[in-house]
């Protein structure tokens, strides 16, 4: 079975649905190992509504933290530190999602990121949204990924910016699985939609 974590080139560029599109389509567990803040509408919670099968087991975090950011920043209002040894992927038979938290290198203590919670064997799947600097931003995340040996694949999410997406993947050399439109709403039959065509894809 494969995993698959998901990342971002920041916060708020559609990590969530992405996540739950790949869920969707692979029929497979999710986990976020680190929620900060919105503990009421969590992450996992927004996945389990968008997705239709039954076959998908939701895992709790590992961190559920109380606000809204960074999740150091958050730890450290709860005044706990977050450990990576406590950091534990679900035991399952089936594909596993993991949803991180912002970009990469998002500290998650003082010494560590995120991309320390991504293993060798994880097949990542990156998030990318337009914004002034986003191709940056993107480039910067891709290159880190393949520098560092890992199987790569990008989503763009949002409207379509043609020259951001045509110099991205052209630098980049980089499988894209699609785009996640801008849709005037998310529900479980838009998920499946993607689901259905991105499945070939992963």
């Amino acid at each position: 079975m494969t995993t698959y974590f998901i990342t971002g080139i920041g916060t708020d560029v559609g990590k969530t649905v992405a996540s739950a599109i790949i869920t969707e389509a692979l029929k497979a567990d999710y986990w976020k190992p680190i929620q900060a803040g919105d503990l009421d509408n969590c992450d996992t919670k927004k996945v389990k509504r968008l997705v239709s099968n039954t076959s998908s087991t939701f895992h709790d975090n590992s961190y559920a933290l109380n606000t809204p950011m960074s999740p150091h920043a958050a730890a450290d209002i709860d005044n706990i530190t977050i450990g990576l040894e406590k950091i534990k992927p679900p035991k399952t038979k089936n594909n596993l999602v993991i949803e991180g938290a912002g970009g990469l290198l998002v500290p998650i203590n003082s010494k560590n990121t995120v991309f320390d919670l991504i293993k060798p064997n994880y097949k990542v799947i990156v998030v990318s949204r337009h914004y002034l600097g986003s191709i940056n931003h993107t480039l910067l995340t891709l290159n880190l990924l393949k520098e560092k040996g890992f199987e790569v694949s990008l989503i763009f999410s949002g409207n379509e910016y043609k020259t951001t997406e045509e110099i991205i993947t052209k630098m980049t050399n980089i499988n894209v699985i699609g785009r996640i439109a801008e849709e005037p709403y998310f529900d479980k039959n838009v998920v499946l939609e993607y689901a259905d065509k991105f499945r070939d894809k992963l």
